[in-house]
């Protein structure tokens, strides 16, 4: 903080005793006002170099310059290389036991086996053969009783060379084509007429010595299911001349074709 000296006025006149104390009683006044000048100027000076001190630009920190050295690893000393183990002892051989030779049992002589008795072989049974009695046959023949024929025209001589064989039976198969039957055709199914379905269908159908159908099955469709159904209802209300063999009636399967055509 500053101070300030003020110097006695030595030139000055002397005052009256009345003067002097009149001048004694302004004294502090001035002092107050010295020392608040004096004050007030110091903050003033300070405040100033203040102010100098914050406007000038601060100046700039050059930058750290920090230096780094690579340091390369060294390198690991190169292991040792591994010894192989070495390799296992064989194995010693085992003593092998000494045996002593077996001597092999001399075989017995063969002997001669038993001759078999001789039987005497029983003598052929003589076999009847009676003659079938005439068969009538249908006025169109079957197919299938020209084949047994003449499968019985070619039988070979040795065949009949030998004892009495018994003659081959005469088969007629069932007929369905007779015009006495009166079998009318199977009725045309009204959707299958609108779509324009057609086609032939195969029936396998048993027949009894009656003439009646016992059983049907589809053996070929025709493809489509509403004629193969018509197909099997009116063949199994159909009647038929029945099989024979040897002239007698029996029951047979047999193939009946069904035709659908659209006029």
């Amino acid at each position: 903080m500053m101070s300030a000296f003020v110097a006695p006025d030595l030139g000055a006149p002397a005052l009256a005793p009345g003067a002097r104390s009149r001048r004694a009683q302004h004294r502090p006044g001035r002092r107050v006002a010295t020392v608040t000048a004096i004050v007030t100027a110091a903050h003033v000076a300070g405040l100033w170099a203040l102010s100098r001190a914050w406007s000038q630009p601060a100046s700039p920190t050059a930058p750290r310059i920090v230096q780094v050295q690579l340091l390369t690893p060294e390198p690991a000393p190169p292991q040792p290389a591994a010894q192989p183990a070495p390799p296992p002892e064989p194995p010693r051989p085992k003593a092998v036991p000494k045996t002593a030779p077996v001597r092999a049992d001399t075989p017995p002589p063969p002997t001669a086996p038993p001759q078999p008795e001789a039987t005497p072989t029983p003598a052929p049974e003589a076999v009847a053969v009676t003659s079938a009695p005439p068969v009538a046959a249908p006025a169109t023949p079957a197919p299938g009783a020209a084949v047994a024929a003449s499968a019985v025209e070619a039988a070979s001589p040795a065949a009949s060379a030998a004892a009495a064989p018994a003659a081959a039976p005469r088969i007629e198969l069932p007929s369905a084509s007779a015009a006495y039957l009166n079998n009318p055709p199977p009725p045309y199914p009204a959707l299958s007429r609108r779509l324009g379905e057609q086609g032939r269908v195969v029936l396998r159908v048993r027949i009894e010595p009656d003439g009646t159908a016992s059983a049907a099955e589809i053996r070929t469709s025709s493809g489509y299911e509403r004629l193969d159904q018509a197909a099997l209802q009116a063949v199994l209300r159909w009647r038929y001349v029945p099989g024979k063999r040897n002239g007698v009636p029996e029951a047979m399967w047999f193939l009946v074709p069904v035709q659908f055509v659209l006029q």
